[in-house]
């Protein structure tokens, strides 16, 4: 069970798009191989990858500074645009908490007759409250930006699938193994 600091519900309000919409990542800043993953939440093969395959790299490689994992938004859909949103107000301290919180329950709310109401559900565990989270949905300027983030990983990665992963500036779509990440650090660092 992860424990979560969040700030106080009335931070999400007053969300700074820039800030939210930065790059945010696991692992130390200067680890040597960075690795971009493009998912969207409402797929069933992201959920996977975050809720199984994700912490065997953060054992492996992350938290040993072998690697860092910077995640970057590429929704499929409204609603993983929206689920987006909600995740980047969640600020720099709660963030992948909510990220984990939304990929352990994605087959709750992304499939519910009203998906926008399961993720209130969902996020109100992290304080977060229906009005913070229709604050989110509504600020168009970070929805802007979060589709921004997946049109820049179509041009800059020719990414067109999720996940994908870019190591050293080229792109692998598709869910991998540890293995997979162990060998492409391993190739990278030595």
């Amino acid at each position: 069970l992860m424990l979560l600091i969040l700030a106080p519900v009335s931070a999400w309000a007053d969300t700074d798009v820039e800030e939210a919409l930065a790059d945010r990542y696991v692992g130390a800043e200067d680890a040597p191989v960075t690795i971009i993953e493009y998912a969207s939440l409402t797929c069933p093969h992201c959920a996977t990858f975050h809720n199984e395959t994700l912490p065997e790299i953060k054992k492996s490689l992350i938290d040993t500074g072998k690697a860092k994992l910077i995640f970057r938004d590429y929704p499929l859909d409204g609603v993983a645009v929206r689920a987006a949103a909600v995740a980047q107000c969640a600020g720099d301290d709660g963030y992948f908490g909510v990220l984990g919180m939304l990929f352990k329950s994605q087959m709750t709310w992304a499939r519910a007759a009203d998906p926008i109401e399961g993720i209130k559900q969902v996020v109100r565990f992290a304080g977060m409250d229906g009005d913070a989270v229709d604050a989110c949905m509504a600020d168009e300027a970070l929805i802007d930006g979060i589709v921004a983030s997946r049109m820049r990983g179509e041009q800059e990665f020719k990414v067109n699938s999720t996940p994908s992963f870019v190591i050293d500036g080229e792109t692998f779509a598709g869910s991998r193994d540890l293995k997979f990440f162990e060998d492409k650090v391993e190739d990278l660092t030595n």
